[in-house]
């Protein structure tokens, strides 16, 4: 029985790893970040290694030609020996954008993004996963650039994107500290939901909580508005009651001031864990000269996405909404 390119290619990942792993006494995720490191340059670089290990690993590399695969099954297989990891080593803030949300995502950048190359921000790039899902779906040029707190999945960040030979330029700091970028075209991010723990760094954002602890969410999506340039899209991956929390009023006042609500798309409930946990995709327009406002904002309730009909009735009525609001 032949194996899918995926399954190959995340036996060589898991099994490489695991090997690194015991050599160097580190985590699992650190082991993946290293071997990935060693199947992009073609040699061993890590000194430690015995030379057995060495040999062995050496085999195991050769047996694979990364040309033999495309940057979609890569992308798939490092996504699946991520995953893996992250279960063995489970925290809070290191959860990975399903699939299916991704590919939604790439379809909207590609219906709102009409020009042929722009700038892209991802200011919580984690493992990139989100934003490669993005450039393997959008055959376009794009200047991609991702930000990150946590070294290790800035790290894992680094190798994906080598690995499907997509140049992103990445940052390991704070993205809610002062950015050292250009302005960019769009903007996308699965936003880490929850408090802020520097209230210092908070007091320079109008979304800044009057007492206690700000939400980590809205800084981020006011730090992205100050990174697009006049007339640049957004799109975030929200909690359902964003507009629901204690500081909600706040947020809807730097909306009326700053952005045009383009669309809304609620995700199945289904795809999570109760209703709490669902999130939608909220697409927004950074004001600007001659900038109007759709007839009416893109609202849709998906179905499961497992029901072809049901899904083809709202790519449709997206597509109308389309015709109607962006000649």
């Amino acid at each position: 029985m032949k194996i899918a390119p995926v399954e190959q290619l995340f036996t060589l990942f898991n099994e490489t790893a695991l090997v690194l792993q015991e050599e160097l006494s580190c985590t699992y995720l650190e082991a993946l970040a290293e071997t990935g490191e060693n199947l992009f340059h073609g040699s061993i670089l890590q000194e430690e290694v015995s030379e057995i290990t060495e040999k062995r690993l050496n085999k195991q590399y050769k047996e694979f030609n990364l040309d033999n695969f495309t940057k979609e099954e890569i992308r798939k297989a490092y996504q699946l020996v991520i995953l893996k990891g992250m279960k063995e080593n489970v925290q809070p803030n290191h959860q990975m954008t399903p699939d299916s949300v991704g590919m939604l995502l790439s379809y909207l950048v590609d219906k709102f993004m009409t020009q042929p190359s722009f700038r892209l921000l991802d200011p919580a790039i984690g493992t990139g996963n989100l934003v490669t899902t993005v450039l393997n779906q959008l055959h376009k040029n794009i200047h991609s650039i991702g930000i990150d707190i946590d070294d290790l999945l800035i790290k894992l960040a680094y190798v994906n994107a080598n690995l499907q030979e997509h140049p992103i330029e990445l940052f390991n700091q704070d993205s809610l500290e002062p950015l050292f970028i250009d302005p960019v075209d769009a903007v996308i991010a699965d936003l880490p939901v929850g408090y802020y723990p520097n209230d210092v760094r908070a007091l320079d954002y109008q979304l800044r909580a009057e007492k206690g602890h700000s939400y980590a969410h809205h800084l981020f999506m006011e730090q992205s508005v100050r990174h697009t340039k006049p007339g640049g899209y957004l799109f975030f991956i929200i909690p359902n009651g964003l507009f629901e929390s204690d500081q909600a009023p706040q947020l809807r006042e730097f909306f009326k001031k700053e952005i045009i609500v383009q669309g809304v798309i609620q995700l199945p409930i289904s795809m999570f864990k109760n209703k709490n946990a669902a999130k939608s995709i909220l697409v927004l327009q950074k004001k600007g000269d001659g900038i109007e406002a759709p007839k009416q904002a893109l609202l849709a309730n998906l179905p499961n996405l497992s029901s072809v009909v049901e899904m083809d009735n709202i790519l449709r009525k997206i597509d109308k909404w389309f015709q109607d609001n962006k000649r």
